[in-house]
């Protein structure tokens, strides 16, 4: 049996653009999506914690050290400017794979920068 499990969370992340007459997808900061092992145009659900407002879309790599979160085509009408942002993606996992999992969470500061996990 395989297992949905949310692979990986970018939490509260910042939106500082969005893209009407851009083709569709998510930007993200390169250090975010390092630090959250995502993939360019790897599939994410985003919930805007202003509004409520959900969708799923792809990724695509924004400059690093930018803290680039800019939502791209008609998802840019469901957020503003300085909306919180969560981004998950989420996995397949077979039993023997849920024995090492463990999802990676992401938090970022107010420039949209991963956060140290304090150890």
């Amino acid at each position: 049996m395989q297992r949905v499990l949310c692979k990986s969370k970018i939490h509260r992340a910042k939106v500082t653009m969005a893209e009407l007459y851009y083709e569709g997808s998510i930007t993200l900061d390169r250090n975010l999506m390092d630090a959250a092992d995502l993939l360019p145009y790897e599939k994410v659900h985003v919930l805007d914690v202003n509004n409520g407002n959900r969708f799923e879309t792809y990724v695509i790599e924004g400059k690093r050290n930018t803290g680039i979160v800019c939502v791209n085509g008609a998802a840019a009408r469901l957020v503003s400017i300085g909306d919180e942002l969560i981004i998950m993606a989420f996995g397949y996992y077979s039993e023997e794979e849920l024995k090492k999992f463990k999802s990676k969470i992401v938090l970022v500061d107010g420039k949209n920068r991963p956060l140290k996990k304090k150890k």
